[in-house]
């Protein structure tokens, strides 16, 4: 739900005019996380090999003022998640209060007699006047801020093109879903919830299938990657750990974003292994074999499914408390403002309501399960890739927009990976432990990031 529409474009376009034609841009050069990160002599194999040493010195090549912006940005989000959530109820509150959702549904009743239809003319409305309604946020959400901290190239336009694009896989989406869940909602009226939630997760799934071929292309440029160089060594991680996967793809991440970021994607003859430009300029070898050995670790480990069970049990869970919350509300206030029923298409804000309500809730949860995935990951990553060194410089340049090194709670409450100090200090006890592996790799200290390239 991100596109930003009409009115939110003229007014940021008024009253923010060079901003959004690029100009003005605040200089970061100062505080942007290290390019090459070099392997500190703490790090060097011994025999006095110290982890917690290893680690600090990593963690002090970091400049103070790239510190800063990382933990800024990161505990800003933190309050966007409280902002964005509010304000999503508070947009529900007021198309049930003042009867727009009751007037939407009027309107599509004007124009077609088929409920189906029904269904998808009212979505169209409601996804639209959502967007509309919580632009402004999302505009300084996803562009100004982004741009504020050095994390965005695009200028507004491309950027708003990329939010329609949004739009329309949401409203195609929604087109099929919604009909076909509030047709189970009235002809299955005591067992929609668990119909429900099948329904959706099969709809998950085929999304999940799909999206490498059908979508991501709409928003990137995604290549058959030809530098032997770089393909070589990781089809060769691939094969070695059973992945059937005889190409490498690239993605132009960079026209919108200096993130860093790969992928194991897809299901069956839609798996792809990519990886985006961005990772391909600023990485080393060592740092993009590492990086692909933690994404091969999702697919090997199966992560992908346990994923989709989750999210299927999640579904069941919020469709149980959805019916439950949906016959309490209709019991208390009663069907007001037109809303006459589960049945009633008219009733999807408060749908909305409800399921924004049980996610904020479950936030914690998710995140305490994404992150125990990613932590299998990075161990199955190291021991395929046996690159610690460049493991490391993966997690400070991840850190240009994570804290590294967040407090337990914090990183328990908010963390869906696993924070950057933690990661430098898994990979240098993975190192302490493998010492043998490194006894010929002794180099000066201003050599770059080097690891063993022997077989994997």
């Amino acid at each position: 739900m991100k596109v930003r529409v009409f009115l939110a474009v003229l007014f940021f376009c008024f009253f923010s005019g060079p901003a959004l034609s690029g100009q003005n841009k605040v200089d970061l050069s100062q505080s942007q996380m290290p390019s090459v990160v070099k392997v500190p002599p703490e790090a060097l194999p011994s025999a006095h090999f110290d982890v917690e040493a290893a680690t600090n010195a990593y963690l002090a090549q970091i400049p103070a003022s790239a510190r800063a912006r990382s933990d800024a940005y990161f505990e800003g989000g933190y309050w966007l998640i409280l902002w964005d959530f509010l304000l999503a109820i508070f947009v529900y509150w007021i198309l049930l209060h003042f009867g727009i959702s009751t007037k939407m549904r009027n309107v599509a009743a004007g124009i077609s007699r088929f409920a189906f239809l029904q269904d998808i003319i009212y979505w169209v409305q409601f996804i639209i006047l959502l967007d509309l309604l919580t632009a402004p946020l999302e505009i300084y959400e996803g562009y100004f801020r982004e741009h504020k901290y050095g994390l965005a190239t695009q200028t507004f336009g491309p950027w708003l093109g990329d939010q329609a694009k949004e739009l329309l896989v949401s409203v195609i989406a929604g087109a099929v879903l919604v009909p076909i869940l509030f047709w189970i909602v009235r002809k299955l009226p005591n067992t929609w919830h668990i119909w429900g939630a099948l329904v959706t997760v099969i709809f998950m799934c085929v999304m999940v299938m799909i999206s490498p071929i059908y979508i991501f292309p709409l928003f990137n440029k995604i290549t058959r990657l030809d530098d032997p160089k770089v393909t070589q060594p990781v089809l060769s991680l691939a094969h070695a750990n059973g992945i059937p996967a005889n190409d490498v793809y690239k993605i132009d991440a960079s026209r919108q974003s200096t993130r860093m970021s790969a992928n194991v994607s897809g299901l069956g003859k839609t798996m792809r292994i990519t990886m985006n430009d961005n990772l391909l300029r600023r990485g080393s070898p060592e740092e993009i074999q590492s990086v692909m050995g933690h994404e091969m670790g999702h697919y090997v480990l199966n992560h992908i499914y346990r994923g989709m069970f989750f999210m299927a049990v999640t579904m069941i869970l919020f469709f149980i408390l959805l019916r439950w919350g949906l016959d309490w509300s209709l019991a208390r206030w009663g069907t007001t403002r037109g809303v006459n029923g589960i049945g009633a298409v008219a009733v999807l804000p408060r749908v909305f309501f409800i399921v924004t309500l049980c996610g904020f809730v479950f936030t914690t949860i998710g995140n305490s399960v994404s992150r125990e995935d990613e932590h299998e990951a990075d161990m199955y990553g190291l021991n395929a890739s046996r690159q610690p060194d460049g493991f490391a410089q993966a997690a400070i340049h991840l850190g240009e927009y994570r804290k590294m090194n967040p407090g337990r709670l914090e990183e328990i409450i908010f963390y869906d990976h696993p924070a950057g100090r933690r990661r430098i200090h898994d990979a240098m006890q993975w190192k302490s432990e493998n010492l043998q592996l490194f006894q010929n790799q002794l180099q000066p200290v201003e050599n770059p990031v080097t690891a063993p390239t022997g077989s994997h």
